[in-house]
């Protein structure tokens, strides 16, 4: 599924951080961001090595048989080494459809992403342009990510929905 929604969006562009579980109620607190055809939730803690501050598709809401450019802004928060590690899950409703862990890092290389490790701390916008296949189901699918750098410790966790159902209401505009 556009190779794993582009790699669940480079493991989530190349870990951009994550660290400890948060608690019940630091994940009420956080929003959950909302699109036209997808939404997404940083499932992560203040804690973890890549924070996120916002995710762009163009696109908008992505479409099959088209290239989705995808923009991520976020921060590394500390360096991140070759041996970073993503484990995506997707799923369709319940049923799990991949299950995997990728090497952030090589994954950023073999995809040309703007961004390579070792990933130093600071301030990223990363851009990558992935093509759609006409092919993919009229469905909602979800994906989760949870990224770790090479020492184990949380990077990253992020939930995507992403709806490629066709809306069968007329938009009015009201």
């Amino acid at each position: 599924m556009v190779r794993l929604f582009s790699i669940s969006l480079l493991a989530m562009l190349a870990g951009l951080t994550s660290a400890n579980s948060p608690s019940a109620q630091e994940v009420m607190n956080q929003p959950v961001h909302v699109m036209d055809g997808w939404s997404w939730h940083d499932c992560g803690s203040p804690t973890d090595v890549v924070q996120l501050k916002s995710i762009t598709l163009s696109p908008d809401p992505p479409k099959p048989g088209q290239d989705l450019t995808v923009t991520a802004v976020g921060t590394a928060q500390r360096r991140i080494e070759d041996g970073a590690s993503a484990d995506v899950v997707v799923k369709l409703g319940l049923i799990k459809l991949l299950t995997r862990t990728f090497d952030v890092c090589d994954e950023a290389r073999n995809a040309n992403a703007t961004i390579q490790c070792p990933v130093e701390e600071g301030d990223y916008t990363v851009v990558q342009t992935v093509a759609l296949p006409k092919e993919i189901p009229q469905a909602k699918f979800t994906v989760g990510v949870k990224g770790y750098t090479v020492d184990d410790e949380d990077m990253l966790c992020l939930d995507l929905q992403v709806n490629f159902m066709k809306n069968p209401f007329l938009r009015l505009g009201w």
